[in-house]
């Protein structure tokens, strides 16, 4: 069987391999995780590539890293490589999530609770 009847393999990894270029996880030099929310600042131009489209198109409101990648359908290794491109060239902000503080009134009726036992 020859290759050009075998097809594209859509989730093989030669795909993933060509959408990042070979490039590996640079996560860790943006700083960015599965809750780091990415917006975007302009919209998709033509001749971008189509994975980086497809993130601007869905960051017209933030999203996070992993929903991202829901979306998308793409390993959450493979869209920070994407995203790391695309802060490099400012077509999108990264925000840390907004930190949720407790409700003091449920822990002091926990405490309250725990004393009357």
């Amino acid at each position: 069987m020859s290759q050009e009847s075998q097809g594209w393999d859509e989730s093989g990894p030669e795909r993933l391999y060509v959408i990042t270029g070979g490039r590996s996880d640079p996560a860790e030099l943006r700083g960015l995780d599965l809750v780091t929310l990415i917006v975007a600042r302009e919209a998709p131009r033509v001749g971008m590539q189509p994975e980086q489209a497809s993130i601007l198109r869905v960051c017209s409101s933030p999203l996070s890293v992993a929903e991202i990648s829901a979306y998308l359908g793409l390993p959450v290794s493979v869209i920070t490589v994407l995203l790391a491109d695309l802060l490099n060239e400012e077509r999108v902000e990264a925000r840390s999530p907004a930190p949720s503080l407790p409700d003091i009134e449920l822990i002091e009726a926990v405490i309250h609770g725990l004393r009357n036992l």
